[in-house]
């Protein structure tokens, strides 16, 4: 069986080049999202740190392995998955 964790998504302050999100998969997401602060882990979030880009998680999702993970960063279009960002895009009316 594989191992779970949690997939989370991170959405950018504001984009660097063409990426507005980072979607990965953690066995420890208070571990993970502290080794991203420090500028550690994933390329992207690398250097979005060195162009100063803060970053919020957007959404997390419980109980899922990796394999998940790559099969939804494969499938791309994160900001559908983006709470920020949906939230953004909303009528304030409801309508």
């Amino acid at each position: 069986m594989a191992e779970l964790g949690t997939i989370y998504l991170l959405h950018f302050d504001q984009p660097y080049k063409h990426a507005r999100h980072y979607l990965g998969w953690a066995r420890s997401l208070k571990s993970r999202l502290e080794q991203h602060q420090r500028g550690g882990g994933a390329r992207l979030l690398q250097v979005a740190k060195r162009a100063g880009i803060t970053w919020r998680v957007a959404r997390t999702w419980e109980n899922k392995d990796r394999h998940q993970e790559r099969r939804w960063k494969k499938h791309g279009h994160q900001a559908r998955l983006c709470t920020i960002c949906r939230s953004k895009t909303s009528d304030p009316e409801g309508k």
